[in-house]
């Protein structure tokens, strides 16, 4: 009907999350280990984009090595169950460790920018990630469908933005960054999610409708700023570089960014409130 208007984000974003969603419901039927290792996958190629945005020198290269590394011990924390290192091997041990094989024989030249942008890349994209897969090992009752709850209501958020932002959108919230990204879109989406959540509630998670309705709000709030910082995050990082901006609205960076955010947030809410998890 409008030929003319562009939804190749729209496209792309559906494409992903549908075969997410397709994951998420065959791993109960097969078994948790599936969602781990697809998961596990999906952060090794979101790093390894996010590497590709630095503009790094030949002394980062160990460094990288050493956070792709991490990868699979932080998943084989979840697979053995072992939420004490899950939760502070990223954040304290990698973070405290990580900068031994930049010092090293490498000179001080650009050390904090490489060390700090390989840190901060391995929290969201791993850490934050690495909680959508242990939703079915922290509780494989409900795991798989708070997983899907939370997926469905993320995705829900980000295409409601989009397409208001896209017809009715006034005010960028980070015109220089995102112009896709308004507050009229993200007043509409956080009521829109909010009360998908109220609806599908019942149906995927067992945690009553109060809390479905603080989850909808939740999520759309951790979404937005999700899509919001990996926005300004990329413009930051590829200032001068259009051509590979535009590029990487196509990768996986660019589809699964407010889900970095939500995956944490939703999983801890679930976390604190309810003995299940």
């Amino acid at each position: 009907m409008q030929p003319d208007t562009d939804y190749t984000i729209i496209g792309l974003r559906i494409k992903t999350w549908w075969a997410m969603f397709l994951v998420f419901c065959l791993a109960p039927l097969i078994h948790p280990v599936v969602s781990l290792l697809a998961i596990m996958t999906l952060a090794f190629f979101s790093l390894k984009e996010y590497f590709s945005m630095i503009r790094s020198r030949k002394a980062d290269r160990r460094l990288y090595l050493w956070a792709y590394l991490s990868i699979p011990f932080q998943f084989y924390w979840i697979y053995i169950e072992w939420y004490g290192m899950f939760i502070v091997f990223i954040p304290i041990y990698v973070f405290l460790f990580l900068p031994l094989p930049r010092l090293i024989n490498k000179g001080t030249v650009g050390f904090m920018r490489s060390v700090s942008s390989t840190q901060w890349g391995l929290m969201l994209m791993v850490f934050g990630l690495s909680h959508l897969a242990y939703f079915q090992f922290a509780t494989p009752q409900y795991g798989a469908g708070l997983v899907l709850f939370l997926v469905v209501l993320t995705q829900l958020n980000d295409v409601i933005h989009y397409l208001v932002s896209l017809y009715f959108g006034k005010r960028k919230v980070v015109p220089t960054a995102n112009l896709n990204l308004t507050w009229e879109g993200f007043a509409i989406a956080l009521i829109v999610t909010t009360g998908a959540a109220y609806l599908i509630q019942p149906y995927l998670t067992p945690i009553g409708p109060v809390f479905g309705i603080f989850s909808g709000l939740l999520i759309s709030l951790s979404g937005f700023l999700g899509s919001l910082t990996i926005s300004v995050l990329k413009r930051d990082l590829l200032i001068g570089d259009g051509h590979k901006f535009d590029a990487l609205k196509k990768k996986y960076l660019s589809r699964i960014d407010s889900l970095t955010y939500t995956s944490p947030v939703f999983f801890h809410m679930i976390r604190y409130f309810f003995e299940f998890m």
